[in-house]
């Protein structure tokens, strides 16, 4: 499945404040339904439904090179939960990193992943 990424600020605020929120050790995740949706599935040219992703890290975390390897895990722990799951389309979901994820590896983030997507409803139903 293809994502986009949220570039607008005001898109984090809402998922923040409004989102489905899930809190784990390595990371959080705020899933919220994406009005702009449609629109996005137009634009594309093979018509394909996305989900729009935005990973958040603070400076909290560690210095540049620090916060830019726990995105890339974050980005390939995800990858590898849609592989593995039927996720629903049509979201915002942003995934703030914590500061155990750091020194996490990809495998340790796509569990938690997994159970995040499932406690937030992303999991589409295999109906």
């Amino acid at each position: 499945m293809k994502y986009k990424a949220i570039t607008e600020n005001h898109l984090y605020h809402k998922a923040y404040t409004k989102g489905k929120k899930f809190c784990g050790r390595l990371v959080a995740v705020y899933v919220l339904p994406d009005f702009a949706a449609k629109k996005l599935q137009k634009a594309d040219p093979l018509r394909r439904p996305c989900n729009r992703i935005g990973i958040s890290t603070s400076k909290k975390i560690g210095g540049a090179v620090v916060r830019s390897r726990a995105r890339r895990i974050i980005r390939e722990g995800y990858r590898q939960v849609s592989r593995e799951l039927t996720l629903q389309t049509g979201k915002l979901v942003v995934i703030a990193a914590r500061s155990a994820a750091a020194k996490a590896k990809s495998t340790d983030i796509a569990r938690e992943l997994r159970i995040a997507v499932r406690e937030t409803g992303l999991v589409a139903d295999k109906a």
